[in-house]
């Protein structure tokens, strides 16, 4: 006997979720969000003005855009993610819904029902998607993990007390501790 079918969500059933409702779409899988603490949503605040105020005095024409932003990582129906930080340096990627394919950098802020999915899965997507630099802030063990995909692939742990420089940039850093005073 068959074994039925699990249903494999779209990105029209993404787009069709009920106002309020916030959800990721991985794999034609849809997971709940949950809603943001203080802490994160004071990290993500914190790191949104530095990293656009970075830009904006170097003149980049990179973009920093929080959350709720809608990624579309592989530009196909099955993979909407909403990190809570996207940096966007090709402008030809944004459209009215978001970013059509890989942002150049994604800080997600870990929560204690986000943990398996910002470690894992989220993980292997945005490797497997090009994106650039991916950083996971840990405000429950005060830890920064980064990840750089491109070129010579690397990953480093810092405590919230160590200066952790930008590699998409050329002289930003960035102490997690600073954040939070």
């Amino acid at each position: 006997m068959a074994l039925p079918k699990e249903h494999m969500a779209t990105s029209e059933d993404y787009w069709n979720l009920p106002d309020g409702q916030r959800a990721e779409l991985i794999d034609g899988r849809l997971y709940g969000m949950a809603p943001p603490n203080y802490i994160h949503q004071k990290l993500v605040s914190q790191l949104t003005r530095i990293i656009g105020n970075y830009i904006a005095e170097k003149g980049g024409g990179c973009e920093v855009i929080p959350a709720p932003f809608a990624v579309n990582l592989h530009a196909d129906e099955k993979t909407w993610v909403e990190p809570d930080i996207s940096v966007i340096c090709d402008s030809s990627k944004l459209s009215e819904r978001g970013c059509e394919g890989p942002p150049d950098w994604i800080i997600e802020v870990v929560s204690p029902i986000s943990t398996r999915n910002d470690y894992i899965t989220k993980l292997l997507q945005y490797r497997g998607a090009k994106v650039r630099e991916y950083w996971i802030v840990n405000p429950m063990r005060s830890v920064v993990q980064t990840y750089i995909f491109e070129g010579e692939e690397n990953s480093n742990l810092f405590s919230f007390d160590e200066k952790i420089a930008v590699q998409i940039f050329d002289s930003l850093e960035i102490r997690f501790s600073d954040l939070l005073k």
